[in-house]
């Protein structure tokens, strides 16, 4: 009987952890597409920013009021109307001194029972610091103020910054830290240090906290050079360490802690194969140490976590064909490779997670890639292929000159059949397919309007339902 109650508690777990864990997906994959949208958003309003003058004094910003529609794994259709607001302020001097701070806050307000954070519902983002970078260019300042000109240039950005990482496989986070690229003719190196803004969600969606307080450090370097006027070869180290081992999970009994030490060992190359045709490929090694799950994935027993090393690959291929011409149309490839663990419940997660006494052969980093506008799985134990096109198509219309239409297509596909992503599946390789349009019009210098439409058709290996999701945002955003 004692057994029977005990296996009773453990199933009880299990099925508790599987529901929180679908809400926690629903999370994830929430803050992953607004990550998207948002920097969009704000690269396209950091456009409008004067170019490097002598001395200047600048400051402004935008407001957005924003439209989403957006179902989930069970087909809930989940509204959001979002009105978001930035001011940023920049002060340069000769172009050597460089200070640039941008603060940010929102409004989420959902339909009644739509936020996929449960306990929450309508919410208010209190004004944060968004960007606070000074940038400091040393052959920029020698000629200013020592009337010297060198060959090579130190440039120094420290503060709160986005962090991209060659295609942004492994690394593309919002840190505090500092990037310095020292440069001397055609040889570059970068480096890296630095530790992931609070507000950052987390890749481990079991992990109390995940979607607003994390601590992860990145160290890394990369050495590239430019082999001619079309190629730049690169090869990097990054090493990421977990700083949240303080959280802990008990959930009816168990017990699980948290530790995932990664590194990663990436070669690629950047650049041109003919006068149209761009390209980009980046192949990444994993390696590190991480907790193991905290129940047997089995047989549902607890056990005791241990430390087991990561042997993961990923491999991502871009190519782009310019044509030119007033439309500035373009057509795209992309295909992009991560391998996953046959022997975990979640590829992501450590409750569920990589088994005891087994190496783990999920590829986890930190990048953002774009995996789809609807399914927007993460880049573990996935085969996606996308084709995408986009134009200017009135480029001789005073109105509508910088109104642009686009289009991308995915299949995707698990690499390993045996193997989870991170929502439920059974053993088989065919994930879906999505397509995805979007529309953005710059109607004047200050007023753009975007519109993103993207619907994917779920695969056999897909559980949850079979019928399609949509993924629906409208904005209008105002700068000043």
């Amino acid at each position: 009987m004692i057994r029977s109650y005990h296996a009773l508690g453990l199933i009880a777990t299990v099925l508790w952890a599987a529901a929180a864990a679908q809400g926690q997906i629903d999370v994830g994959r929430f803050e992953r597409q607004m990550e998207q949208l948002r920097r969009e958003t704000l690269m396209r309003v950091d456009s409008l920013i004067p170019p490097e003058q002598r001395t200047f004094v600048d400051f402004g910003g935008h407001v957005s009021l924003n439209f989403f529609a957006i179902d989930d794994i069970d087909q809930f259709t989940r509204i959001l109307r979002q009105t978001a607001a930035n001011v940023y302020g920049r002060v340069n001097i000769d172009g050597a001194h460089d200070f640039f701070v941008r603060a940010s806050t929102r409004y989420d307000d959902w339909n009644s029972g739509d936020n996929p954070t449960a306990d929450r519902g309508d919410e208010w983002f209190e004004p944060d610091l968004d960007r606070g970078i000074y940038r400091f260019d040393l052959a920029r300042h020698m000629a200013v103020y020592e009337d010297k000109d060198i060959k090579g240039n130190i440039v120094f950005n420290g503060g709160r910054q986005l962090a991209h990482w060659a295609n942004g496989v492994t690394l593309s986070r919002d840190i505090d830290g500092a990037l310095i690229a020292l440069l001397y003719e055609a040889l570059r190196v970068d480096l890296l240090a630095g530790i992931t803004v609070n507000r950052t969600s987390d890749i481990d969606s079991s992990r109390p906290g995940f979607r607003d307080h994390t601590k992860r450090g990145f160290f890394g370097g990369m050495v590239s050079y430019q082999a001619g006027p079309r190629h730049r070869p690169y090869v990097y180290g990054l090493a990421q360490q977990d700083y949240n081992n303080d959280d802990v999970l008990v959930t009816g009994g168990t017990t699980t802690r948290y530790e995932y030490d990664s590194h990663y060992i990436g070669t690629g190359s950047r650049g041109n194969l003919s006068d149209h045709l761009l390209y980009g490929v980046e192949g990444v090694y994993q390696g590190g140490r991480g907790l193991s799950s905290s129940f047997d994935n089995i047989t549902l027993a607890p056990v005791t976590q241990t430390r087991e090393d990561t042997h993961a690959f990923a491999l991502d291929v871009l190519l782009e064909y310019l044509f030119g011409g007033a439309n500035r149309s373009r057509i795209n490839g992309e295909v992009l490779l991560a391998t996953g663990d046959d022997d975990r419940l979640s590829t992501t997660n450590t409750f569920g997670g990589n088994q005891t006494g087994t190496d783990d052969n999920a590829f986890n980093a930190f990048g953002l890639l774009n995996t789809g506008l609807a399914f927007n799985t993460n880049v573990s134990n996935l085969m996606m292929f996308r084709a995408g096109a986009s134009t200017y198509p009135l480029p001789n219309s005073e109105m509508f000159k910088r109104l642009q239409v686009g289009l991308d297509v995915f299949v995707f596909s698990k690499l390993d059949e045996n193997a989870p992503i991170d929502e439920v599946t059974i053993d088989d390789m065919f994930l879906g397919m999505e397509t995805d349009i979007f529309i953005t019009w710059q109607i004047t210098s200050d007023l753009f309007i975007a519109v993103r439409y993207g619907v994917f058709f779920p695969g056999d290996a897909i559980v949850a339902n079979d019928d399609p999701r949509h993924f629906f945002f409208t904005g209008l955003t105002l700068a000043f």
